[in-house]
């Protein structure tokens, strides 16, 4: 009777087995947006993650990783964690709430500049191995960067500069700020908003065009993180298209995915959310950073770049990756070809070492065979997966393979940019791989 028992399982397993699909990825509908669920729908212990998730966020807390963060995570089109822990700044007086809008910081670059360029190149309008110089003119001028790609430039394989702090050139020795360049009232010429009574005069802008135009470009085409080219990305697009670069991202994307919060300067917008905090600001602004963007850069440009300034919800980021996840459509509209994402989306100098796709950030090469605490991002994450990270502590990335897309938002930067505890501890990292595997427990 036993054998029979044996015998009839074994049957069954293998008429499943028969019936499963010849490809083993998860097919989702993309007829239909991010919806709401629950961990046990997509299999998940939810047990074990809430007790693993809330241990790693009251340990960040402590340590002062950060004072407060949220955590989203969708699975199969499904939304099956939204938790919000901590407060917005040390003092806790403001509780996280699961509607607050984050500075991106970094983020921006994929989620602003990024969607820009993929749908001008679908559309034709821009090619990967042509010079960049094809688009940015002034690039004609200087030989160290008229031949160079844009797919070198987007894969920070061209060797360019990884940063300029531009506000050196708004400050005195002395640590005042320069009439020339900053005025405590606007007018015409001085109407380009860094923070409460701090303009920005307008042809500031040119003066950045001209030193990225000039700088200089390592002889040696090795992997090189480089932001300088996204603060040009807003004109270039707006030379393309005809249309502002905020309108543009309105229009094309954000408006259409009802990504209402997801914009630059929200201050202006009038939303009821309350935007948290990053750093007590001692060289530049001198207070609070709040409302406003923290990447000095990007604020110098009015708040408005595509190398930070962006701001949104955990849920608004998360119909963007949903999206990109998608392979370009999400709730039955096509926003990007597929081709694009997926281009976008690959290593594309993986002999020279070189990890990234185009824009994208992309797991560390052989990330799967490394220990939890040199991870990056979880050591499950497949191989086609993808996102980025932002200076003031927020966390993105989708997973095609596994249908998993990863939100995390915090402000690690308060009260000081040297928090590195985030970092340090590897918060990220241990909280993405709970979601892969909830079967054997995390190291403490």
């Amino acid at each position: 009777m036993k054998n029979l028992f044996i015998i009839l399982i074994g049957l069954f397993v293998s008429i499943l087995k028969s019936q499963e699909p010849s490809n083993p990825e998860v097919l989702i509908n993309t007829s239909i947006g991010l919806t709401k669920g629950t961990l046990t729908e997509v299999e998940l212990d939810s047990i074990f993650i809430y007790k693993k998730v809330d241990s790693i966020m009251t340990l960040g807390i402590q340590k002062e990783a950060f004072p407060g963060a949220q955590l989203l995570v969708a699975k199969n089109n499904k939304i099956v964690f939204h938790q919000a822990y901590g407060f917005h700044t040390y003092d806790s007086i403001q509780t996280v709430q699961l509607d607050d809008i984050y500075d991106l910081a970094s983020v921006t670059k994929i989620a602003a500049a990024l969607p820009a360029l993929m749908k001008l190149h679908g559309e034709g309008k821009i090619d990967l191995d042509q010079p960049f110089s094809s688009y940015w003119k002034p690039w004609k001028k200087h030989k160290n960067k008229n031949e160079l790609t844009l797919r070198e430039v987007l894969a920070h394989q061209a060797g360019l500069n990884p940063y300029i702090v531009f506000l050196s050139h708004v400050r005195k020795k002395n640590g005042k700020l320069k009439k020339k360049w900053i005025r405590r009232k606007p007018n015409k010429k001085y109407d380009q908003q860094a923070f409460d009574n701090l303009y920005v005069k307008n042809r500031f802008k040119k003066k950045i065009y001209r030193e990225i135009n000039k700088s200089k470009v390592s002889d040696e085409k090795n992997y090189k993180y480089s932001g300088l080219t996204f603060l040009l990305y807003p004109r270039l697009i707006e030379n393309l298209t005809g249309i502002s670069y905020t309108a543009y991202l309105r229009s094309n994307f954000y408006d259409p995915l009802d990504n209402t919060t997801m914009g630059f300067n929200p201050y202006h917008k009038g939303f009821s959310n309350r935007i948290v905090p990053t750093e007590i600001d001692t060289i530049f602004r001198h207070g609070l950073t709040k409302n406003w963007v923290h990447d000095e850069n990007a604020a110098l440009m009015g708040g408005v770049s595509g190398n930070a300034g962006l701001f949104a919800t955990a849920e608004d980021l998360a119909k963007l990756m949903q999206m990109y996840m998608n392979y370009g459509v999400y709730n039955g509209k096509r926003y990007l070809k597929e081709e694009t994402v997926k281009e976008f989306a690959r290593v594309q100098y993986l002999q020279n070492k070189n990890r990234r796709g185009l824009g994208f950030d992309k797991p560390l090469i052989k990330n799967s065979e490394l220990p939890l605490v040199d991870a990056y991002p979880a050591p499950q994450a497949s191989e086609e997966s993808f996102g980025h990270s932002g200076f003031t502590g927020t966390f993105v990335w989708a997973d095609p393979k596994n249908q998993l897309v990863f939100i995390f938002l915090s402000n690690r930067v308060y009260p000081t940019r040297n928090h590195r505890n985030l970092y340090d501890l590897n918060i990220r990292t241990a909280l993405h791989t709970i979601f892969y595997d909830t079967k054997t427990p995390l190291q403490e």
